[in-house]
């Protein structure tokens, strides 16, 4: 309800002041007298932080409903969701404070347009959403890490008896809760959110840089697929979005490089234990469905 009476307030403040063609422009899109191919790769991958949410749903499939059906409608729904309507708000913001260098605070740069076009009573109503959504991301995300150490902790791939420990009373994984809020907590304390927000993103492109290149793997180049293949489905799109995610991780900060490298080298460094220098296979998640029922 908050967000509809943005959009129809924000209308109506462009179109009184600017009329129909202030709602039209290609100005929020591209300004050559402020364009950065740099500065877009930058602000394009903070913003991956924002899709992170979209693959979360996929933490817990063992939980859904006919996961096959509704975990690919719950992903794609979410992420065109996020895309569209954030999208067409920071659109509408851009149109009604045009030159982002006035703005006397560019942190709270959302809630002084919404102040504008919907005056104290939509500013204050943001604030509440904010709030309660930050809380839900914050809840949402300790519960999908908890989950996600679980399903590695079951199949073995972290210490079983540690993170596949579950309540017999609550029926959670409290150890995991436990030990994914304390780390949170800690780094709420120690870590600026930019920079938290960051090394967020190095993770999140990390890994949709991986699963788009396991995607091409697996569909164009795997002799089972021979004579099955689309090649804008299976190549070019998983191909793409390798290349893209790819370039928008290096484009990163390099303190923020360095600190994912370090995360990442301490996980190669425990694989290489866990294997014994690679000598033994890596275990890796059952995702067979009957074995999940099973447990």
């Amino acid at each position: 309800m908050v967000m509809a009476a943005f959009l129809f307030e924000s209308f109506r403040y462009i179109f009184v002041h600017q009329h129909w063609q202030g709602l039209v422009s290609m100005q929020p899109l591209y300004d050559p007298r402020t364009f950065s191919v740099r500065a877009i790769a930058a602000g394009t991958a903070l913003a991956a932080t924002t899709y992170i949410g979209f693959d979360g749903v996929s933490i817990l499939a063992e939980e859904v409903h006919n996961p096959r059906r509704n975990v690919l409608l719950a992903t794609v729904l979410v992420c065109n969701f996020t895309g569209l309507f954030a999208g067409l708000q920071v659109y509408l913001a851009q149109r009604v404070w045009p030159d982002y260098r006035t703005l006397s605070n560019p942190e709270t740069a959302f809630m002084d347009v919404a102040r504008i076009v919907g005056g104290p009573l939509l500013f204050g109503a943001y604030g509440i959403v904010l709030l309660v959504s930050s809380m839900a991301c914050g809840l949402a995300g300790h519960v999908g890490a908890a989950r996600l150490l679980y399903s590695m902790g079951r199949d073995n791939v972290i210490p079983k008896k540690i993170f596949a420990h579950v309540s017999p009373t609550r029926g959670n994984p409290v150890y995991n809760e436990c030990i994914v809020g304390a780390i949170a907590y800690a780094a709420v304390l120690l870590i600026p959110w930019e920079r938290a927000a960051e090394i967020v993103t190095f993770g999140a492109l990390l890994a949709f840089t991986a699963v788009n290149f396991v995607a091409l793997m697996s569909f164009w180049f795997a002799r089972e697929g021979a004579g099955n293949r689309s090649f804008f489905v299976d190549a070019f799109v998983p191909g793409f979005g390798c290349i893209f995610c790819f370039l928008l991780l290096i484009g990163l900060q390099t303190w923020t490089k360095y600190a994912g490298l370090i995360w990442l080298g301490i996980g190669f460094v425990y694989a290489a234990y866990t294997t014994r220098m690679f000598t033994l296979r890596p275990r890796v998640f059952d995702f067979n469905e009957t074995a999940a029922l099973s447990e």
